[in-house]
């Protein structure tokens, strides 16, 4: 079974992704993040540096500071993922491709005309609030197709790199781990789940999405379902 949990980055969901985690009991956990980025938000020390492009220093400096509004910080519910699978003894496994190559790839690989509107973009980050984040999240969750149509007429390197291209990385990723394990949970940001759920075969996958982990009343309901779970198989 490959349970794929979709996130946000900045929004404080480290409990309910630990309980996930907890309660399904994975053999092992996935998640999207490489080696270094791991390192980085695991460290006191900032993950931004000399060696990183303009782009990657803005959107992490944005994700810091709308992470920091929600009591949160960039990554936690992957940090959470990493120590809750240890605790559990799974096997923990880093899916992403290195994200500071790829963001690089990104800003050299746009036209001139998408970097500039990305680079405008960024700047009015400054400015963005929480309601902001808010109104993103539930404009993804209500209609992510017609989401992504917007983004990749407006950005379609960014979309072709940060989206299509690391599905397809993580998929592979994924398979590779359910031949080695009966029961995987996958921790990625939510707007790779669809993609990644259809490469992998969707009729093997469940998934949890960032709107429930949001909602107190989703939640909720997922908590009995995996309760309800557990007693099941103790009766057995």
């Amino acid at each position: 079974m490959i349970t794929l949990v979709g996130t946000g980055h900045i929004f404080k969901i480290a409990e309910p992704v630990t309980f996930i985690i907890k309660n399904i009991w994975p053999d092992a956990v996935l998640v999207e993040l490489d080696v270094s980025r791991y390192n980085a938000i695991t460290s006191s020390e900032t993950a931004e540096n000399n060696d990183s492009t303009w782009a990657y220093r803005k959107m992490a400096k944005y994700q810091k500071k709308m992470a920091a509004e929600y009591d949160s910080k960039v990554g936690a519910e992957f940090i959470a993922a990493v120590e809750t699978g240890k605790i559990i003894g799974a096997a923990i496994e880093f899916i992403d491709t290195n994200a500071h190559q790829t963001m690089e790839r990104v800003w050299k690989e746009m036209s001139f005309r998408e970097r500039m509107r990305f680079r405008f973009s960024l700047i009015g980050d400054r400015f963005r609030s929480k309601k902001k984040a808010d109104d993103t999240m539930q404009d993804f969750a209500e209609n992510e197709e017609k989401y992504f149509e917007a983004m990749r007429k407006r950005y379609p390197t960014l979309v072709r790199i940060l989206i299509d291209e690391r599905n397809v990385h993580m998929s592979e990723k994924i398979k590779e781990a359910s031949a080695k394990y009966e029961n995987i949970v996958a921790v990625i940001g939510d707007g790779h789940v669809e993609g990644i759920s259809k490469l992998i075969g969707e009729a093997s996958v469940r998934k949890i999405r960032l709107k429930t982990l949001m909602d107190t009343e989703s939640m909720n309901s997922l908590r009995a379902e995996l309760w309800s779970g557990i007693a099941e198989e103790e009766k057995k």
